[in-house]
């Protein structure tokens, strides 16, 4: 597997997926977490090649001797490292879920090294938009009919009001179908490190007016795509992040939650490709 060094001399893994000619897409997996959890993206391998880098202390990256690296605006720098260490001009850059706010601070910070910049379920504390209790109560009763939604709705009402925490039982939200492949995702995505998860977000690590204002000015085409059903990311609060961007396309995947390349992987390429594949 092949390895770069970041700006601190910590060992980054990466690995290529598809066989395509052309740049590659530069893949950020959110958690922090192991980036095997995002497959192929649905097969989009089979229109771009990708490259997905292990983020800092997951996967088969080193752990940094500098655990405040772990933070989410030096993990820009590790972005940067790679589209250097891969040659690239200008970039294609995806991120997904939590490394949203990576690839959006990336693009506050290096708007002239982009290409184009696609937000999958995206987080969106970099920009400070909060996802409100409600917001996250619509998106979950859109699932009323499941038969696991009443134990599921109660753990999120538990969470949303600070009296549980059972992240595990409120799983089935996350996926458009509650099956056996959504049962072993789930295991498998978990994050290992709780140090990078716990440090991702910590003081110092999002700039909302900066980035706004940066944003504002970005000059590049942007997607933001996430599911009708994702309570991480729901399109509500999608549509309002994607109103920060002069050149934003909106897509609600339907019968899709935080995943969307597992709901329905011919319609999440279908969406990506176009819009990978635009001038």
């Amino acid at each position: 597997m092949p390895t770069y060094s970041a700006p601190d001399g910590t060992r980054l893994a990466y690995r290529y997926l598809g066989d395509g000619d052309g740049d590659p897409v530069i893949c950020v997996p959110g958690g922090p977490t192991d980036s095997r959890y995002l497959g192929d993206l649905g097969g989009l391998s089979g229109h771009r090649r990708l490259a997905v880098p292990d983020l800092r202390g997951t996967g088969r990256s080193a752990t940094p001797d500098d655990p405040a690296t772990y933070r989410c605006d030096r993990l820009v720098d590790d972005v940067e490292a790679l589209r250097v260490h891969l040659g690239l001009d200008r970039i294609d850059l995806l991120g997904h879920s939590a490394s949203a706010n990576i690839a959006t601070q990336y693009a506050a910070r290096h708007p002239h090294r982009l290409r184009r910049l696609a937000l999958i379920g995206p987080s969106t504390r970099a920009v400070g938009l909060d996802v409100t209790g409600e917001s996250r109560r619509q998106a979950a009763r859109l699932r009323k009919d499941e038969p696991w939604f009443p134990a599921a709705f109660a753990a999120l009402e538990a969470i949303i009001e600070g009296t549980g925490t059972d992240w595990d039982a409120i799983s089935p939200f996350f996926y458009g179908r509650w099956d056996a492949m959504s049962r072993q995702h789930h295991e498998d995505s978990q994050p290992a490190n709780r140090e990078a998860v716990t440090r991702f977000g910590m003081e110092g690590a999002f700039d909302p007016p900066a980035t706004r204002t940066a944003l504002a000015e970005l000059t590049v085409p942007v997607l933001l795509l996430t599911g009708e059903f994702d309570l991480n990311s729901p399109p509500e609060v999608i549509a309002a992040f994607a109103e920060l961007f002069p050149d934003a396309r909106l897509a609600v995947q339907p019968g899709a939650g935080h995943y969307p390349w597992l709901d329905d992987p011919e319609r999440f390429t279908a969406v990506a490709a176009d819009f990978l594949a635009r001038p």
